[in-house]
């Protein structure tokens, strides 16, 4: 038999569908949640189904899970989509769940995609949840943190569905080409070891797509011997991971910024390219940089920012081809550029101790007095000017409202790495310089 056999046959679906697991013990992965008591294998064990929201990447099953958990307690599958179903869908669905529960049966009701519901939307749920209409069940690929109602969440507990590990996907794909019923048995493929290995790498953790791209393969052969050649013939290029707006995305910039943090540069150049490959805009990484360069370096080495600033400006005026490259620089630039949060730390400090004293009246001293009104009331009075003064400093004078504490300043403590060791020795100079003046401001006041 061959594939366009099996494709002209009555009612034919994808293999992916064809292949979904009847019952868990066939379910491939999320043992995390699915092994003997771990949280799901108790609901269904103790027939306690309870609300829940599914999330994680494409592919890893969670509509698939959904019906099994509802199976295995015997409730009546109803499922919505976000995308197609409005108020009006809603509303049968728990007319159709009161219905049932009227009879003594359960309703688990599946909202895929439920992040793209609006509060609205999401909230109306909640009466039924909390009567016991329905068991909610959603499914999405955003952090339900923050795309889910907290009201919503505060009534389903989520559970996070990893992507399959690559004995997973090999053990689906051994099975569809195994099955002569659903699968792809009848068709007696012979893939190489070389060839299986180099599916699941495509699948990249995803077994929608493991299994699509087997049935592409499959397609059209004139002989069952299947060789990674022959893949990568039909696969120009794999589909990579990567969501422009979801949790792959910010994962792979997560990834990209602590490379950069623990002076990786092989790290810090991968997750870059990883963006590119996927099509991603270099930009995003060169905003991630400037973030980087005054969060991680700081003055250790003032000269990051400027570095990446010119990369950026350089991708303006070349374009990709050339600017994709100066990024590449300013990515081991700041990898290999002295670390400290000192700064990071210095003004988020200062920004507590502004909300800490946020009427602290500006001392007379440093007012300006543009008026004689304004002199007469002493502002600038006894204002000590630097210039004036040895080594161009005022010691001993003050500069932060009478109110906060000397226990509570000195809110840049510089490292000894990099430039940041200047900074030190000349704070370090500074303060012997108050200490030996014999003044500080307030004394003869």
């Amino acid at each position: 038999m061959t594939h366009a056999d099996l494709f002209a046959e009555p009612q034919y679906r994808p293999l992916a569908d064809r292949m979904r697991p009847q019952q868990l013990s066939e379910y491939c992965g999320q043992q995390h949640l699915l092994g003997a008591g771990r949280p799901l294998y108790q609901a269904v064990t103790q027939q306690q189904l309870h609300s829940m929201i599914l999330w994680g990447p494409p592919g890893t099953g969670k509509t698939t899970l959904a019906r099994l958990l509802c199976a295995g307690v015997n409730a009546q599958f109803v499922t919505l989509s976000a995308v197609t179903s409005g108020v009006k869908e809603i509303r049968q669905a728990i007319q159709e769940a009161q219905q049932l529960r009227e009879k003594g049966r359960q309703t688990v009701l599946f909202i895929d995609e439920v992040h793209r519901f609006n509060k609205s939307q999401q909230d109306a749920f909640l009466p039924h949840i909390e009567d016991g209409t329905i068991i909610f069940i959603g499914a999405t690929t955003e952090n339900p943190a923050f795309e889910v109602n907290r009201a919503l969440l505060s009534r389903a507990r989520a559970y996070r569905l990893e992507s399959l590990a690559d004995t997973d996907i090999l053990r689906l794909l051994e099975r569809a080409l195994t099955d002569s019923e659903n699968g792809l048995g009848r068709l007696n493929l012979d893939f190489s070891a070389e060839a299986k290995e180099l599916l699941v790498k495509y699948a990249g953790g995803d077994a929608r797509r493991a299994l699509s791209l087997l049935e592409i393969v499959s397609e059209g052969r004139n002989d069952t011997q299947v060789s990674a050649a022959d893949l990568q013939a039909v696969v120009s290029e794999r589909q990579l991971a990567f969501d422009k707006g979801g949790d792959v995305f910010y994962d792979i910039l997560s990834a990209f910024h602590k490379s950069i943090r623990g002076s990786s540069v092989d790290g810090g150049l991968y997750w870059y390219a990883r963006v590119l490959q996927a099509g991603g805009d270099p930009l995003v990484i060169a905003r991630r940089l400037l973030a980087i360069a005054s969060e991680d370096i700081g003055l250790a080495d003032p000269q990051a920012l400027q570095v990446c600033l010119n990369a950026w400006d350089y991708f303006h005026r070349l374009g990709p081809a050339e600017g994709e490259r100066a990024i590449a620089e300013a990515v081991v630039y700041c990898a290999l550029a002295p670390k400290s949060n000192a700064l990071y730390q210095a003004f988020k400090s200062a920004k507590k101790l502004a909300a800490d004293y946020p009427d602290a009246e500006v001392p007379h001293h440093l007012r300006n007095a543009p008026t004689a009104v304004h002199k007469e009331q002493g502002y600038g009075a006894d204002y000590r000017y630097a210039h004036d003064y040895p080594n161009h400093y005022v010691a001993g004078e003050r500069y932060l409202p009478s109110q906060i504490k000397p226990a509570e300043t000195g809110l840049y403590q510089p490292s000894e790495r990099g430039y940041e060791k200047r900074y030190q020795e000349k704070l370090s100079w500074l303060a012997e310089l108050d200490r030996s003046s014999g003044w500080q401001r307030g004394d003869d006041e």
